[in-house]
């Protein structure tokens, strides 16, 4: 199987995944006041769910460009660590231009697939794994989008709670095997509410609320919480490594 056809088929079930998820993110857009081509080339210039959903709430609220930005860079900082970590695993025919345009189908999904193939990737496998998630993103946020304008508003309150199950589904199997994750799930939720019903506090802006629950959870559980580092080699008898 070629480099091309083996990516393809390794993203079409992330392909997939992406068209139901997206579908959502259309249904909301519309609901929103955005037009259908309006929530279909947002999808099309960024594939990110996360950034895309907080972006789509910033501006549904009339938030500032600064809080979006501010926003954007917190939600998809994690991609720089995943591009310098999947930069080893290419090969030496990929030049710098072919890098900047593959990362910019970088994704948490294409990522993993990526990491867990055992040969180095070359620009035909990237070329083929990125088409099917591209497309199931623009297409699912398309289709979600016609729904929201045709369907009646009760079905597309009810079609729009899809999203609350996506969050669910991404958040609470990690909390169910780490106490860790957990707490600073329920801080991030904490504030939440704080910034939802507290008289100071509920006058900022829901992009600047986003911002700070999610920087200060994640603040806390790095400083409380730190990732340990790989066992050291012990020193043996001699006061050398083992």
């Amino acid at each position: 199987m070629s480099a091309f056809r083996k990516g393809f088929t390794d993203g079409i079930p992330i392909g997939l995944g992406y068209l139901a998820v997206s579908f959502s993110f259309g249904i909301l857009a519309v609901a929103g006041g955005l037009n259908i081509w309006q929530a279909t080339l947002i999808s099309m210039t960024n594939l990110t769910s996360a950034g895309q959903f907080a972006g789509l709430t910033i501006m549904l609220s009339g938030g500032s460009l600064i809080e979006m930005i501010i926003s954007q860079f917190i939600i998809n900082l994690r991609y720089s660590l995943m591009s310098i970590s999947l930069s080893q695993h290419i090969d030496e025919s990929m030049k710098l231009p072919q890098k900047l345009f593959f990362g910019e189908f970088h994704t948490d999904e294409i990522f993993a697939v990526s990491m867990g193939r055992p040969e180095k990737l070359s620009k035909k496998y990237f070329l083929g794994i990125i088409i099917a998630p591209y497309i199931g993103w623009s297409l699912g946020t398309f289709l979600g989008a016609v729904c929201g304008e045709v369907l009646p508003p009760m079905i597309v309150s009810a079609l729009g709670v899809a999203l609350y199950g996506m969050f669910i589904a991404i958040v609470v199997p990690p909390m169910k095997h780490s106490w860790k994750i957990s707490i600073v799930v329920a801080i991030a939720v904490a504030l939440s509410l704080c910034f939802k019903f507290l008289p100071l506090l509920k006058d900022i802006s829901s992009g600047f609320a986003i911002i700070i629950c999610a920087v200060v959870a994640s603040l806390f559980g790095a400083i409380v919480f730190p990732v340990e580092d790989e066992k050291k080699p012990k020193p043996n008898s001699e006061g050398g490594n083992a």
